[in-house]
């Protein structure tokens, strides 16, 4: 820790000392009349002298030392606990309502403090109470906007809806994910302002509205000092330079804490599509012209119909940007308003609610790293799902978790479920995840590019376990993915998308050789593999994706497919016979 940090630790424990021991080894001191010598200027016996009734003021400035701690820490705390709420209402009370209360808190903040303060101060009345208080209440709009930022950043991340599948409810989700990964800036900022809040109560008291007669702080000190500031001034100025040396505790420590080396709103359940049509019998997925937009518009998914059978491994396939995790998240019921879901059906596993699911759906998020919360061991976090599903106690649950990571061949599960998740190894941490998903009895699984960022070793095991879980457990596999290579090896069928329509549906041991769609041909075509001649460029796609604020009337693939004519630009082709394409009978296979 650098000098500056090392200083405001050690005033700061001079601080907390005074105030936690000042009443108790110079309490009668500071009480003790002493007609004799009233108003007396500095001594050997009275260091800073005396008030009009003879007793000792350095004595009293230690005295008022708790006091004048307590009611600022009372009124930090104040502000610090109604910014969460306020901060954290689009959590709480959903986006709507939550959009209105952070337009209130930006409102009064754009209100100086200190007239928040003396309003407050009047509201709430004269007194010790009434000013922590109004302290604490115009100090709250700061905060809730510290904390909205610090919880829009965080509720974005995987982990958190790695929860709501789980079904944890939003205050538990709050509490036991969010809170614990903003709380360090928190505390910082909260640190830095007990030096500020410090000031403004002794302000109040020294205006009179704040500690009233017989209580004392160091604000009624220097009130009581004032009259006689020219004759005395250290009456007035000793407890003043106790409040500039608190404060200056406070703030030196915040920012020792703010520099040191380090050691997003729980999303609500999805609007729920209309229900218009039947789902297909036995299938533990069924979904019918699935259709995603978002703001702009911009309609990342349009009219996408499949079904995953039981026991089926399904892949969707298709280049960045043509909607295959937007239409995961549909699936697993992570989207929510603005972005409008609708659909004829969309069915998992018998249920249209997703919120009934249960453990039915696990997910396997893309980047392992964020799905975990940092700031809890892996083991209670896979616990967590037995937990509240199934009624686990916590020993029992945590017992689960551990025969979990066991049963994803992670070596020493005992330890590592004690372990935190930057501790492990990217292959971990996704098989990690894959375990959590197997807490309960998951009857389809969705795979959002489980293997991206990690080696071609590891991907390989992963999907080895994925193809075993499938086969001891039974679940279907939904798998999205880039990769041809991967949706070859682990899936029975693939659904190509492009600009948010599936384009082509195929068995996957077709998918090189029995291609139709020019875009499916092309895609496999840019993926090199042993028998690529190394001395000529790579093949790609030409062109560039469709911009889906403005997709085409006719097929979007046109202005880059080399077989599309006017009727290809003009009419958009439909899903017949497993493609959906003017020029199938051009396309040799």
């Amino acid at each position: 820790m650098r000098p500056v940090g090392v200083a405001g630790l050690g005033l700061l424990g001079a601080v907390v000392f005074v105030a936690a021991f000042g009443p108790v080894l110079w309490g009668d001191q500071a009480t003790v009349v002493d007609t004799g010598n009233l108003l007396a200027g500095p001594s050997a016996q009275h260091w800073i002298g005396t008030d009009n009734l003879g007793r000792d003021l350095f004595a009293r400035v230690l005295v008022a030392a708790r006091l004048s701690i307590l009611l600022a820490l009372a009124a930090t705390a104040i502000s610090l606990v109604l910014g969460i709420v306020l901060g954290a209402a689009p959590v709480l009370v959903g986006r709507r309502t939550g959009r209105f209360i952070t337009s209130a808190v930006n409102v009064l903040v754009a209100f100086p403090g200190l007239l928040l303060v003396l309003f407050f101060a009047v509201v709430f009345g004269v007194g010790a109470r009434g000013a922590a208080l109004a302290v604490g209440l115009a100090g709250a709009p700061a905060f809730a906007r510290l904390c909205h930022t610090l919880v829009a950043a965080v509720s974005e991340r995987d982990y958190i809806a790695a929860a709501r599948i789980a079904g944890v409810s939003r205050i538990r989700i709050l509490l036991r994910h969010v809170l614990p990964n903003i709380a360090e800036p928190l505390v910082v900022n909260a640190t830095m302002a007990a030096g500020g809040v410090l000031l403004t109560f002794a302000g109040l008291s020294f205006l009179g509205l704040g500690v009233q007669a017989p209580d004392y702080d160091w604000g009624k000190l220097m009130q009581d000092g004032l009259n006689g500031i020219y004759v005395h001034p250290l009456a007035a100025l000793g407890p003043g330079i106790a409040v500039v040396l608190a404060g200056l505790a406070f703030n030196l420590t915040g920012e020792a804490f703010a520099a040191a080396p380090g050691r997003v709103r729980p999303l609500g359940p999805a609007r729920g599509p209309s229900v218009r049509t039947a789902p297909v019998p036995g299938a533990v997925l069924s979904v019918d012209d699935l259709r995603v937009t978002m703001p702009g518009p911009v309609h990342a998914v349009r009219g996408v119909t499949f079904t995953v059978g039981e026991g089926e491994a399904v892949g969707l396939v298709g280049e960045s940007g043509s909607g295959k995790s937007v239409t995961a998240l549909a699936v697993a019921g992570l989207l929510e308003p603005p972005v409008r879901v609708e659909a004829n059906h969309l069915v998992v596993a018998g249920e249209e609610d997703h919120r009934r699911l249960g453990t039915s759906l696990a997910v396997v998020f893309q980047d392992p790293m964020t799905s975990f919360n940092p700031a809890h061991r892996v083991g209670p976090q896979l616990a967590e799902v037995s937990r509240f599903h199934q009624g686990m106690s916590r020993r029992t649950a945590f017992a689960r978790a551990v025969d979990r990571l066991r049963a994803v061949r992670i070596r020493e599960p005992e330890r590592r479920a004690r372990q935190y998740p930057f501790e492990f190894s990217g292959g971990m941490r996704q098989r990690a995840m894959i375990g959590m998903g197997l807490m309960g009895n998951p009857r389809l699984i969705v795979a959002d590019e489980p293997t991206t960022a990690l080696d071609v070793t590891v991907q390989r095991q992963v999907l080895e376990l994925l193809a075993e879980v499938r086969r001891e457990t039974g679940a279907a596999l939904l798998l999205i993915s880039h990769d041809v290579s991967v949706v070859t090896d682990v899936c029975d069928r693939v659904l190509v998308m492009y600009a948010g329509r599936v384009v082509e549906e195929l068995p996957a041991g077709d998918l090189r050789a029995r291609a139709r769609h020019p875009y499916t041909r092309a895609l496999v075509a840019a993926v090199p593999d042993l028998e690529t001649d190394l001395d000529r460029p790579l093949a790609v796609i030409p062109g560039l994706p469709v911009d889906p604020m403005s997709a085409p009337a006719g097929c979007a693939f046109a202005p880059r497919c080399p077989l599309a004519d006017d009727h290809c630009r003009a009419v958009a082709p439909p899903l017949l016979a497993g493609v959906a394409c003017h020029k199938t009978a051009e396309v040799r296979v």
